[in-house]
């Protein structure tokens, strides 16, 4: 049994507080609870009706949950007095904890004194409105919400959120997804976000889970969570906030402004198999599709609608997005065809035109016969006209004509609406009894079908190694930045392919080791952060006189002068960057190199430890992709090189976790087949134990 069942599916509740706790007895009472509920109040004889106990002590039993709507120092004794009487574990409401440190001495302490009270039972928040229990009737829950209780033997999904306002907000919807539980998470003192999540998953009404993140509580917890999610086939959506917060103070390397916590949460709730979506109500119909569906078994798409302008617009929708309305197939473009008209035509999106609106039989004909394409999920598009001023008669033939083309095929089916306001509540459930889907919105639809199918790639998939967190935690201590021929000495230890290179102390020493590289060098100013904006680096110098010269330009620019023979044959230029995360420990960024690196943005973010495949599926991601495959003509790169210096470069990372702060290639030159891949230049940060 889960250490949080007695919580969550309570036989009895107890109730501490005043206005707050009456609100928490009528509220259960109202979604008919069937077990006992005890308030308990100093001087109250009874409470929304229910008799009152005057302590923990006088209670006829040890409850299974409870709420503590009491100040903050009163919360502490209670919470104590429940863990003695042996409770299920408690929701504590008040403020005033961990979370007002910044203007509170006391809220740090009193969190522990919290914690450490509670013993071995289970304690959200504080600071947080607590949980409601749809599926049995069970609120600790001090305020309005709009949710309504699950039929017997119904199912819903999961929500857990970091603020009691969105959880609100979201029993509110008209969106018609059925919710079986909602959470809020408050400060986490001891039960963190995945522990609650883990509850949740385990019980049987549950279909699906939410979570919208401010921070993870556990880097292990999640991965818990997400393995668990997996083998009950329960799909997790996130909505993880922090997108414009400021990344963490950028130090030198262009990484540090590509990486970021928000980058390094994405990559790990992909690593995870975890969808993430950006917006409430994104959240909201993704969870409705996979409440329904459950994960989509791949990305391919159809529309129908009866207007050219619905078509253009589903069309336009996918762009930019891994799902996609793939073209059909000849066969299936005339199977399509014979069920119409001679002035339609056929494509996916497809405008079936109005020539057979409120023909049941005949739209029955066009969507069977789309339908049998084999989609992962097809999607009718239907705004209901307004029931107070219209007729909607003619809609339900539409939608028994759809109905039976997904029976026909086994199919996927989702009604998308173009505006959420016309598709009305009322018609939600009877659409999902029915197995089609009701969206709200056209991006919304797009955005959940792309969650949904993310899902299922990512099931098919091996489940990923645990994230390398050996490196987390703060950065503490001065940091130490060597010149890029220690750097690179470092990496040539470490058996990493680096081109030949000697430090040189002024223009003579330069030409000297020019001549015995070979020409054609580059020549670069030692102890300078980003070269290339200073004018700190000459390449291709082809003879002694034009090393000599650009020497003499070098030198006042830095702290001496580093020579190297020149990469021939380069086909594209990529950056490798690692950097430490408080959380994740080192992170991996992946992307388009060169000087415009931070202009093109085209980047990836890894966890280590990254595989082979997860460095091609990476590098297949990026824009510069096609360049490295031979774009146009022009020389194909040696791709499985990059992935083996890339692979190199991240062992050593791993390796001298404790040290690096930071690493910074910046570029890696692919080449031409055969040729390689190069470490160009190299910014290495070190910590205060820096012995790499």
């Amino acid at each position: 049994m889960h250490k949080l069942e007695r919580l969550l599916r309570p036989k009895s509740i107890a109730v501490f507080g005043g206005v707050q706790a009456a609100a928490v007895v009528a509220q259960s009472i109202k979604m008919g609870f069937a077990g006992e509920i005890w308030p308990v109040h100093p001087t109250k004889d009874e409470v929304a009706g229910r008799k009152a106990y005057r302590s923990v002590a006088d209670l006829p039993g040890a409850p299974d949950a409870a709420f503590v709507g009491v100040n903050r120092h009163l919360t502490i004794e209670v919470v104590k007095a429940l863990a003695e009487r042996g409770a299920g574990g408690a929701v504590c409401f008040a403020a005033g904890f961990l979370e007002t440190e910044a203007y509170d001495d006391d809220g740090e302490r009193l969190q522990a004194e919290l914690v450490a009270a509670a013993g071995q039972m289970p304690i959200i928040g504080p600071n947080c409105y607590g949980l409601i229990n749809y599926a049995d009737g069970a609120l600790l829950w001090p305020d309005q919400h709009g949710g309504i209780r699950l039929e017997e033997g119904g199912k819903g999904v999961a929500i857990i959120t970091q603020s009691s306002n969105i959880a609100i907000n979201m029993t509110m919807q008209k969106r018609g997804l059925p919710i079986a539980f909602l959470m809020t998470a408050g400060n986490q003192a001891q039960t963190g976000l995945s522990e609650m999540a883990l509850g949740l998953i385990e019980d049987e009404r549950v279909t699906s889970l939410g979570l919208h993140i401010e921070a993870f509580d556990s880097v292990a917890g999640f991965e818990r969570l997400a393995a668990r999610a997996r083998e009950l086939k329960k799909p997790i959506i996130a909505m993880k906030v922090g997108r414009s917060e400021q990344a963490r103070q950028a130090t030198v390397s262009h990484t540090a402004s590509l990486a970021g916590s928000d980058a390094a949460s994405g990559a790990f709730l992909r690593r995870l198999g975890i969808a993430r979506v950006d917006s409430i109500p994104a959240f909201i119909e993704a969870l409705k599709l996979l409440h329904i569906t459950g994960p989509l078994p791949g990305y391919k798409l159809s529309s129908m609608s009866c207007s050219g302008g619905e078509a253009s617009v589903m069309a336009d929708s996918a762009e930019g997005r891994w799902v996609n309305f793939p073209v059909l197939t000849e066969q299936h473009r005339a199977h399509v065809k014979s069920t119409l008209g001679p002035l339609v035509a056929v494509a996916n999106p497809l405008d079936y035109h109005t020539f057979i609106w409120n023909n049941e039989p005949a739209m029955t004909a066009t969507f069977t016969a789309m339908v049998s394409g084999g989609f992962d999920l097809n999607m009718l598009v239907l705004d209901f006209p307004r029931p107070d001023r219209c007729s909607v008669t003619d809609w339900w033939a539409t939608l028994r004509a759809f109905e039976s083309a997904l029976k026909t095929n086994k199919a996927h089916g989702a009604i998308v609406s173009s505006l959420p306001e016309n598709l009305p509540e009322e018609y939600t459930a009877e659409l999902m009894a029915r197995g089609m889907v009701p969206l709200f919105g056209i991006s919304e639809a797009m955005d959940a079908a792309g969650a949904a199918a993310f899902i299922g790639w990512a099931w098919a998939e091996p489940q990923a190694q645990p994230v390398d967190t050996s490196a987390a935690g703060a950065a503490g201590g001065e940091h130490v930045t060597p010149d890029e021929a220690e750097a690179k000495a470092r990496l040539i230890k470490a058996g990493l392919p680096v081109p030949k290179g000697e430090r040189a102390g002024n223009a003579v020493e330069a030409v000297i080791s020019s001549m015995a590289l070979g020409f054609p060098v580059a020549l670069k100013a030692l102890g300078v952060t980003h070269k290339s904006e200073v004018g700190a680096v000459r390449l291709n110098l082809k003879d002694a006189e034009s090393v000599s010269t650009a020497a003499h330009d070098l030198l006042p620019l830095g702290t001496g002068l580093y020579v190297e023979r020149m990469v021939r044959d380069g086909v594209a230029e990529l950056i490798v960057g690692f950097t430490r995360d408080p959380m994740f420990g080192a992170v991996m960024t992946l992307g388009t190199g060169g000087v415009l690196v931070e202009l093109l943005r085209d980047s990836v973010t890894l966890m280590l430890p990254a595989t082979r495949d997860d460095i091609e599926a990476a590098l297949r991601g990026l824009k510069l992709f096609p360049l490295l495959e031979g774009y146009r003509g022009r020389p194909k790169a040696d791709v499985a090189a990059a992935i083996d210096a890339i692979a190199g470069i991240a062992s050593f990372v791993q390796k001298n976790a404790g040290e690096i702060e930071e690493l910074d290639i910046n570029p890696l030159i692919v080449c031409v087949e055969g040729k390689g891949a190069w470490i160009a230049d190299a910014l290495l940060v070190l910590g205060e134990n820096k012995n790499v």
